[in-house]
């Protein structure tokens, strides 16, 4: 199946010369400011590179992640601040802010922004891919274990690192609880609907296919309420994604719900099943339209025109006829053998 995932722009920052004259005396100290810079540089550059793979990104990422550290953690096993925590000064935008600017003289500051910036990259990358018209089981894969790095990086900046910062992130900002919890739960959301597409594809039993859709569709519903206190000129484009696949899953849910109880002879329970997936179905065409007006951050795209919308569409559609023939047939076979009595 191919996927569309909404998509926020990678924060932007100011270039940093890691010149520390005065601090850096020695040749080694000078050699470690310098492939700092270069470090720096280069994974700058894979974020906007399209031949970037996710063990290129892991490589880069790794190696100027363990130089900046040295400006983090303790040089002498101690508990005691490392005194070059605070010695350079860092600027970044943040993704829903355009090119407002935050600043922090503060190393975690710099490693918390790069890394956030990484994990959007893993994103955009399982978005490049699941957008494929035929995506291979292993591509599927590659898409589900980008995802899940995504949330598995926001989940320990949130848990580990913005804890440490000593400003705290102002309202609104990448690194504040409401915005990052909403990066985690979509990230949750989209690998799960990995999960759902190999498993239709797999033929699994239509109540574990509607059982998934329903839990994805509730991981979209609580991203969506995080977002609830934010500022609307900057989140209600992605609010409309995150209602538009709730309502999409829902969707999903119902007309899987309604397969299961067809199949139980249920065929009065299956047309109701069907006929609120409809609804859903209708919510979400809707939905998709005001996504297309929204202004702000994130890609202009027609999700209703995507090949995973309009599958869905069919499929509930086929599915509600099939349930009102079975049901036709059930009720001309009762009132037949009524006559005979």
């Amino acid at each position: 199946m191919t996927h569309w995932f909404h998509r926020n722009p990678l924060k932007a920052t100011a270039p940093v010369s890691f010149n520390l004259y005065g601090v850096a005396s020695s040749p080694a100290a000078n050699k470690i400011c310098n492939d700092l810079r270069t470090a720096r540089a280069r994974l700058l550059d894979m974020f906007t590179d399209a031949t970037c793979t996710p063990e290129i990104m892991k490589k880069s990422s790794d190696e100027y992640f363990s130089l900046i550290q040295g400006f983090i953690l303790p040089l002498d096993g101690t508990t005691q601040e490392n005194k070059l925590r605070f010695i350079q000064n860092f600027k970044w935008t943040d993704t829903l802010q355009g090119n407002i600017t935050s600043a922090q003289q503060d190393a975690v500051f710099e490693l918390v922004s790069m890394a956030f910036n990484v994990a959007i990259w893993y994103s955009k990358f399982a978005s490049r891919l699941a957008g494929k018209e035929n995506i291979t089981e292993d591509e599927a894969k590659d898409v589900h274990k980008s995802l899940k790095i995504a949330a598995g990086i926001f989940k320990t900046l949130k848990e580990t690192h913005i804890p440490r910062l000593i400003t705290p992130a102002e309202k609104g900002r990448d690194l504040e609880p409401r915005v990052i919890d909403t990066y985690i739960v979509q990230s949750q959301a989209e690998a799960q609907e990995v999960t759902i597409a190999r498993a239709i594809e797999l033929k699994h039993n239509a109540s574990l296919i509607a059982a998934l859709s329903f839990e994805t569709a509730n991981f979209y519903q609580k991203a969506d309420h995080t977002l609830n206190t934010l500022d609307p000129e900057c989140s209600s484009k992605w609010k409309k994604y995150l209602q538009l696949k709730q309502h999409f899953y829902m969707a999903y849910a119902h007309c899987y719900h309604g397969q299961t109880l067809l199949a139980g002879d249920k065929c009065g329970e299956a047309i109701r099943s069907l006929q609120e997936a409809e609804k859903f179905y209708s919510r979400a065409e809707a939905l998709c339209k005001e996504y297309r007006q929204m202004k702000g951050p994130g890609s202009t795209a027609k999700p209703s025109e995507q090949l995973f919308f309009k599958k869905l569409g069919t499929f509930i559609k086929n599915t509600l006829e099939k349930c009102q023939r079975e049901n036709s047939f059930i009720t001309a076979f009762i009132q037949k053998k009524k006559k005979k009595f």
